[in-house]
């Protein structure tokens, strides 16, 4: 009761001794005559559960799937646990109410759920400096992430370049396919006959070229 008379005693500050206001504060009096009830839960004893169980608050979603029992295409029965004395309870209600109920906690528009504060701040004035000084850092690990045998290593804790029997670094010599047989001589014959179309095309430019310097060929014009 005192948390209740606190509260609609800030509230009717603010907002003025109005007549809506009046009509309110008198109405919750009513229809809340054991007070406000207030959960403070025992097990946060420090800032870092504190931070924690906020985090979770704000990801979550308001009910969890999973205490949703059953849905007959108008009412929905789910399951909640009760502070008070810890008890499951099993309620039902129709569609729209329990719409009504989940939806309260839909934050309003541009509501900042979650705020960044020291570097992860939009006007952090070091955090410039700070970037600056790392990216030499990020872009040499980034480059090393780049490669197919770091990736492995991270993805499965297994290094694809060591031996399993000796335990020295292999080499990459060649992958085989069974269809299409040795990648290594199908890239070798691939890179030989393009460079081969490559040093004709070449050629004959040249030779229309030095025909051209030395009077060979006579350009014709339309």
């Amino acid at each position: 009761k005192r948390w209740q008379k606190l509260l609609l005693d800030h509230l009717e500050e603010l907002v003025g001794k109005k007549s809506e206001a009046k009509k309110l504060k008198n109405k919750l009096y009513r229809d809340k005559d054991k007070g406000f009830y207030v959960h403070a839960k025992t097990q946060i004893k420090s800032a870092k559960i504190a931070a924690k169980y906020i985090g979770r608050y704000v990801g979550r979603p308001a009910i969890a799937e999973s205490r949703i029992i059953k849905y007959d295409g108008r009412n929905i029965t789910f399951k909640y646990t009760r502070h008070e004395d810890n008890k499951t309870i099993i309620e039902t209600l129709n569609a729209h109410e329990f719409i009504k109920k989940v939806i309260i906690h839909i934050p309003e528009k541009h509501f900042k759920m979650i705020r960044y504060f020291g570097i992860y701040s939009r006007r952090s004035k070091k955090k410039d400096n700070f970037i600056k000084m790392l990216d030499d850092k990020m872009i040499k690990l980034r480059k090393a992430i780049s490669k197919w045998e770091y990736r492995i290593l991270a993805s499965f804790g297994i290094n694809p370049c060591k031996c399993p029997r000796c335990g020295e670094l292999m080499k990459f010599n060649d992958i085989v396919y069974g269809d299409n047989g040795s990648m290594r001589e199908y890239f070798k014959k691939k890179i030989i006959s393009e460079g081969k179309e490559n040093l004709e095309k070449t050629i004959e430019l040249y030779a229309i070229t030095k025909g051209l310097i030395y009077g060979r060929i006579n350009p014709t014009t339309t």
